[in-house]
């Protein structure tokens, strides 16, 4: 089954299920993939997330009911997935700029959040090189924090700035004082371990350094990154971004490769002296196997 079969099946089951708790992992194993590829799929192509695309459309949906029927705004409430009516209001309100009683009374404008569809001729914006490659397993050295997806989305740039100015970042990178290591000939990483025991859509960011076996500082981690084949990927830290949404918005699903279970993305910074910071060279490798 092909990609675009496969995510609007998906977006099938959630449009089936919206008076129904759902949660990204349920999604996730209709479209027969991990959540963590999912939900990163559904956020390159659709410019949302899984998660807030549900919410917009539930409220959309109870915004029609208000208009249309008479079941009582606690009802409605509580058939869209709100454990209160306050709880309700508030999101209402956030979406449709009024309440729900002030709504039911008609003759005021509301938001409307459209079905998403993934069409199999969606053409590629944009060509990008890349190549397959063999790494063997080695460590990472670092500081770790687990974000939800969404919460990532808003918060992971502010939080690592911040981070990046602080006292135990100079400690980190005295390790290797900015050379580049082994392996990863990289100075600094980030690596993203994604958590699939949960139902949340959670994963590990972790910002460090290629770590030796002598390598040890107290106030860090040590992560273990498993051996693997990876898509080579190269940019600037200008469009690093960008190049994510391309690679799980466009290239996964045109290329026989799927992202490989729980292993790791990583991404490589390489600093060019004297230049700024939007000029970085950036790498990111995607742990994939071939699709069966």
């Amino acid at each position: 089954m092909i990609w675009s079969q496969r995510m609007n099946l998906a977006i099938d089951y959630i449009e089936s299920n919206l008076d129904s708790a759902l949660s990204t992992e349920d999604v996730a194993k209709v479209a027969c993939c991990s959540k963590y590829h999912f939900h990163r799929m559904f956020f390159a192509n659709f410019k949302v997330t899984c998660a807030e695309y549900i919410r917009r459309r539930k409220l959309t949906m109870a915004a029609v009911e208000l208009l249309n029927t008479n079941e009582s705004i606690v009802d409605i409430a509580f058939k869209y997935g709100y454990e209160s009516p306050n709880a309700f209001t508030r999101a209402f309100r956030n979406m449709h700029g009024i309440n729900p009683s002030k709504a039911r009374l008609g003759g005021t404008s509301l938001s409307s959040y459209k079905r998403v569809f993934f069409s199999k001729d969606k053409k590629v914006g944009v060509s990008m090189n890349y190549k397959i490659i063999e790494i063997p397993e080695f460590n990472i050295i670092g500081k770790s924090k687990s974000f939800e997806f969404e919460d990532f989305v808003k918060d992971g740039p502010k939080f690592w700035k911040e981070y990046i100015g602080s006292e135990d970042y100079k400690k980190l990178y005295q390790l290797n004082n900015g050379r580049p290591c082994s392996i990863t000939n990289s100075s600094l990483l980030s690596a993203y371990f994604p958590k699939e025991n949960g139902k949340r859509d959670e994963f590990t960011d972790v910002l460090g350094v290629e770590a030796t076996s002598e390598d040890s500082l107290s106030g860090f981690e040590v992560y273990t990154v498993p051996s693997s084949t990876y898509a080579e990927f190269n940019c600037t830290y200008k469009t690093s971004m960008k190049t994510n949404r391309y690679i799980y918005g466009e290239w996964f699903s045109s290329t026989g490769y799927e992202r490989d279970g729980n292993k790791p993305d990583i991404v490589a910074y390489f600093p060019i002296p004297f230049r700024p910071m939007n000029e970085m060279c950036i790498r990111w490798w995607i742990p994939v196997i071939r699709k069966q």
